[in-house]
């Protein structure tokens, strides 16, 4: 009981930091530095909070809601995820230099966040952190199935995430915040088990990259590539087209949205047609037999 209250503990007060570290910025760094860098940097602090306490999968999971609703609330839109800063780029929503920016700014966070995580287990301030401590040089690979299904499962994960995100976008916050959040801890605790469930690819090389059990490229083929691909597919499957390369729509056929309405023009009153028109054929035998009569009356 006294190690978790130390982790829970580590994690408000990081998160009490980065909050102050944030505001701090916001007030003295120009609005574009801010939006970019600052508050990326800030919130990839906080998203490695729950994997660097070395909580139970219960707690992890209650956490992980907890901690997406708290972002959702309090981070100004910011993503700590390279897979949202691209989609921004693929929707035109965001300049090549600012994305640049953004995913240096979650790259420069991230390493801050393993730094701070191990000067915490240096302290020892509980048992649990002495052995992750120790363990830290050595430990072992999240990835707990083949590749190629890591890859799937890892893109799964990503393709859901980002089209929950595209659909409810322009909901109000307090209906799209905890159904991301819900998403999100249903994910992590079904996919949990192969992949750790990151879908982040900022997060998954902090915390799984350096461990033992698979090469560098195939660390990059789940956590890197499976994640871009899922990203890409829903913003292709929401929009039909993606929208930073292709300005036609490739998947849904566009409609005019106003129809010419359909019917025959009713004949004027001196409206006189010839045989060369070929409709005096198709005049309806009683119309040609009134027009006999009073033309003879």
């Amino acid at each position: 009981m006294a190690g978790l209250n130390v982790s829970l503990s580590f994690f408000f007060a990081t998160f009490a930091l980065c909050q102050g570290a944030r505001k701090v910025s916001k007030a003295l760094l120009p609005g574009g530095v801010y939006a970019s860098f600052a508050r990326e940097a800030m919130r990839v602090l906080v998203e490695l909070g729950p994997w660097a306490g070395g909580f139970g999968p219960d707690l992890l999971l209650t956490l992980l809601f907890l901690i997406v609703l708290a972002h959702g609330a309090t981070c100004d839109g910011a993503a700590a995820n390279p897979t949202m800063s691209l989609q921004e780029l693929l929707l035109a929503e965001a300049s090549l230099p600012c994305t640049l920016l953004t995913l240096v700014a979650q790259g420069l966070g991230m390493q801050a966040a393993r730094t701070l995580t191990r000067l915490y287990w240096a302290w020892e301030l509980s048992d649990l952190h002495v052995l992750q401590s120790l363990m830290d040089a050595h430990c072992s690979s999240a990835l707990h199935t083949s590749v190629p299904h890591g890859t799937l499962v890892e893109g799964a994960c990503a393709f859901f995430f980002h089209l929950t995100l595209l659909r409810f976008r322009n909901s109000l916050p307090i209906y799209r915040v905890p159904l991301v959040a819900l998403l999100v801890t249903i994910m992590a605790y079904t996919a949990g088990p192969f992949t750790s469930a990151f879908f982040n690819p900022a997060l998954a090389t902090s915390v799984t990259f350096h461990c033992s059990g698979h090469t560098l490229l195939e660390y990059m083929q789940v956590y890197w590539l499976g994640p871009l691909t899922g990203m890409v597919l829903a913003v292709l499957l929401y929009h039909g087209r993606l929208p930073r390369l292709f300005q036609r729509n490739l998947l849904y056929s566009q409609r005019n949205k106003y129809r010419t309405p359909r019917g025959k023009l009713a004949p004027g009153p001196r409206d006189t047609q010839t045989p060369a028109e070929g409709c005096r054929s198709r005049e309806p035998a009683w119309r040609r037999v009134g027009r006999q009569l009073l033309g003879s009356g």
